[in-house]
């Protein structure tokens, strides 16, 4: 067999990047990137066996940082390697090459997507080589501590910002332009919007009420802000709903204040609202809110709150009142209708005396037909093992997902090939491979759940057999809190006068280890 000559061999082209932080020193005859460069050549003339060759060309970056890319050298470095003119890259320490895991991390990248390889002279660190990818991979896989570093800054150069009146960015808000033509970004108001906010502002206090005020922009078509990203995309210019005419008269923006968390400082753009406007607002908010939390949740004996849903725009319907001289009528009202008014919901709003009588009455007909409770116990039979088999599909196809994930781990830390190195693509994988992890316990949890909850005979019996009596012994938060634990969703069609109830398994069971639990101390 012919015996393979020298120009036969494959000419590995390798490239001699130097660096040093400071110009101290560079005026020697012999300084710093001289000796790295000595000692790379020295390198390459080791393996000059296997067709290893300096290229003549000098990358050498004299007084320039670490931290960064901007570098004369490494601009050319990078565009002599698309360009298809080296092969290897060899420097006299990794830190020569970068002093961020971010930008390491690019610049392998890069190199990978043009077959170069990389070599550290002083560590042993060569890319050609299984070992030396796996190496490189560890370094990599700091890079995450380094992102969560540079997201606290930044997030400490916004607060910075803010405190001193800075607009830090954020979606703009209807009445400001954000004007770029300066070294940072700044509010400037929009002459027109800004009228249309001090309208708004006039209206509520107008009409007292957030509900026809977001029908009356509606009406005249007034929107909220809308503006075009630096990609030309279109973002913002949705109609108004209650939650976003709440956001804009409860914005400080608009008095000229910055808010950043709790705390709000003077802005360096102009206000549009007057302080005593704002004020007027707010205080008529304040007189107007029915808040108290879940200690006022049965201030007008509401049972169904969080339980009876809209069919026709599956939102939650939601306890209010309407007072006429000294009577109160209560209501349940789809949220859509609150939000937006009645024309976007056909449903209408139900009394709420009669849907929750109706809902109880048929929890009694349960209880006292033993038909009804086998018909309770298949139905929520019926639903759990449906659930299960779908939880079970999930981690089966998660379980392989992981499988999959491992295995291409393994095989790009161990491949010799040095075209299959890619540094990114294995952070991604660990990145992907925690979430897999994360969504399989959730399932399991979820599947361990549902086997705890599962019903029989004997929980639906114990759970409604004396559900009358019961009832009737309650108080109305204790009303309530048994609703809440036996049904999970109720819907009430209008058009066909319908009632449809959800029974929540887990809630049938608790409340029939407690029924039990009473029965056994009345009889102890």
């Amino acid at each position: 067999m012919k015996k393979e000559t020298e120009s036969e061999r494959r000419i590995i082209r390798c490239a001699i990047y130097t660096r040093k932080s400071t110009e101290e020193g560079l005026d020697q005859e012999f300084n710093s990137l001289d000796a790295q460069r000595e000692a790379a050549e020295n390198f390459i003339a080791s393996q000059s066996q296997e067709g290893w060759k300096v290229v003549p060309t000098h990358y050498d970056d004299g007084g320039y940082s670490g931290g960064n890319v901007d570098r004369p050298a490494m601009k050319r470095l990078l565009e002599d390697i698309a360009a298809g003119k080296i092969d290897c890259v060899v420097v006299y320490k990794v830190d020569r090459l970068s002093r961020s895991l971010l930008d390491f991390s690019k610049i392998m990248e890069t190199f990978d997507n043009h077959g170069v390889s990389f070599v550290s002279v002083t560590q042993q660190f060569n890319t050609t080589h299984s070992m030396g990818r796996l190496t490189l991979n560890i370094l990599l896989s700091f890079a995450q501590f380094e992102r969560e570093i540079i997201g606290e800054r930044i997030r400490d150069k916004i607060a910075a910002q803010r405190r001193r009146g800075k607009w830090a960015g954020g979606v703009p808000v209807l009445g400001y332009d954000v004007d770029r033509s300066g070294p940072s970004p700044k509010l400037v108001v929009n002459a027109d919007e800004a009228a249309k906010v001090r309208r708004i502002f006039g209206l509520y206090l107008e009409m007292e009420s957030m509900t026809p005020v977001v029908e009356e922009l509606d009406r005249r078509g007034w929107c909220l802000k809308s503006w075009t990203t630096k990609s030309g995309k279109t973002k913002g210019g949705k109609p108004f709903d209650k939650s976003s005419l709440h956001t804009m008269l409860t914005n400080p923006t608009y008095i000229g204040r910055i808010k950043h968390k709790t705390q709000t400082f003077k802005g360096e753009h102009t206000p549009i609202i007057d302080q005593k406007l704002f004020d007027d607002v707010a205080a008529m908010m304040r007189s107007h809110a029915r808040g108290g939390g879940n200690h006022l949740v049965n201030k007008y004996q509401a049972l169904l709150k969080g339980l009876i849903y809209c069919p026709a725009c599956n939102y939650s319907m939601v306890h209010n009142v309407a007072r006429r001289g000294a009577k109160v009528y209560r209501y349940y009202t789809c949220v859509t209708a609150i939000k937006r008014g009645r024309k976007y919901c056909p449903s209408p709003s139900l009394p709420a005396a009669d849907i929750e009588a109706a809902v109880v009455d048929q929890i009694r007909c349960i209880a006292d037909d033993q038909g009804l409770r086998r018909d309770v116990l298949e139905q929520s039979s019926k639903r759990c093992e449906a659930e299960l088999a779908e939880l079970q599909t999930q981690r089966a196809q998660l379980t392989q997902r992981l499988n999959h994930q491992h295995d291409q781990m393994k095989h790009l830390t161990i491949s010799t090939d040095a075209g299959s190195d890619d540094s990114e693509r294995l952070a991604a994988l660990h990145q992907e491979v925690a979430r897999i992890i994360e969504s399989l316990e959730i399932v399991n949890g979820e599947i361990k759940r549902l086997t705890t909850e599962q019903i029989d005979e004997c929980d639906v019996n114990a759970a409604f057999s004396d559900f009358g009596n019961v009832w009737n012994e309650l108080n109305i938060r204790e009303k309530s809190a048994v609703l809440t634990l036996l049904i999970s969703r109720i819907e009430f069609d209008a058009d066909e006068s319908s009632l449809s109830i959800s029974l929540h398994p887990a809630g049938i069971k608790t409340f029939s280890a407690e029924a039990t639990e009473q029965q056994q101390e009345a009889n102890s």
